[in-house]
């Protein structure tokens, strides 16, 4: 019979320690994502870095997995609606996987150095911003995309070749956001979205919400599980978030229908560029 030695395993967990304000974080960054949708990876990693100054790749890889899990039980809830598109997924993840994986790569090559630090914090601060105006202006966003569709094919394009093309520029928008992702734990929600609803107008936005989410779960682990392996994960950190962070999702997905979506998109967006800012001017 094999003998099994558990007691690296309790020394491991022993070594465990919950934080009340990373808790804390967790429950209002979860709040927020019920009640908007966006905002785990725009604002977690953020307050990491300014709030607790926890170095910016550690902040980044706990955050993958911290999005990962989250947003797992997301994906189970739309599937089992079935509110995604399985195809669009999978041509996202052709551009997004080997992305990642490069930008693994170039994190593991150049290490824990000052200049991999700024470039992270800086990455993270333009994608904030960005994330901000596409927020402010989905709706805009997905008006343009209708009006153009309908003018294509009133002017006779060929539908395969449209069709074709927005294959295309889905893989090409599944790489950058495996890079983006990558680099800075930003870009899966609002960015994703965003750019989803302008190739697929005639998609409706739950549908396109779904498989945006369905997507960052296998891009956020992989993503994470490279940071654990580069050992850039605080097990400690993500333990505490977790623990904030899915009461206040649960609490907040049921809070969200009685308040008004344009006011807390409007709200979410100046955090998210005010703190851009922040992180931009830092250093």
């Amino acid at each position: 019979m094999t003998h099994i030695d558990l007691s690296a395993n309790f020394a491991f967990l022993a070594g465990l320690h919950i934080h009340p304000l990373y808790a804390l974080s967790g429950l209002l960054v979860g709040a927020l994502v019920g009640l908007t949708g966006v905002g785990g990876g725009s604002l977690m990693t953020p307050i990491l870095v300014l709030l607790f100054g926890v170095h910016p790749a550690t902040a980044v890889g706990t955050d993958l997995l911290y999005a990962a899990i989250t947003k797992g039980v997301g994906t189970a809830i739309h599937g089992t609606r079935r509110t995604v598109d399985w195809r669009l997924v999978g041509l996202l993840a052709i551009g997004s996987i080997p992305a990642t994986l490069l930008t693994l790569f170039g994190i593991e090559h150049c290490g824990k150095s000052a200049a991999m630090s700024s470039l992270i914090t800086h990455v993270l601060g333009y994608a904030l911003f960005l994330t901000a105006i596409m927020l402010l202006l989905r709706g805009r966003i997905r008006r343009y995309a209708e009006r153009q569709q309908a003018e294509a094919l009133a002017a006779g394009a060929d539908e395969t070749k449209l069709h074709m093309r927005r294959i295309a520029l889905t893989i090409v928008v599944g790489l950058v956001l495996g890079f983006l992702v990558s680099l800075s734990s930003v870009g899966a929600g609002a960015l994703g979205v965003t750019a989803l609803i302008l190739l697929y107008p005639q998609l409706p936005t739950v549908r396109i919400v779904g498989s945006d989410i369905a997507h960052a779960v296998p891009l956020t682990f992989l993503a994470g599980a490279g940071y654990f392996f580069l050992g850039k994960v605080d097990v400690s950190m993500l333990l505490s978030l977790l623990i904030g962070s899915i009461p206040g999702i649960i609490a907040a997905s049921l809070l969200a229908p009685r308040l008004p979506e344009k006011a807390l998109r409007v709200m979410l967006a100046a955090v998210l560029a005010l703190v851009g800012f922040k992180l931009v001017t830092a250093s």
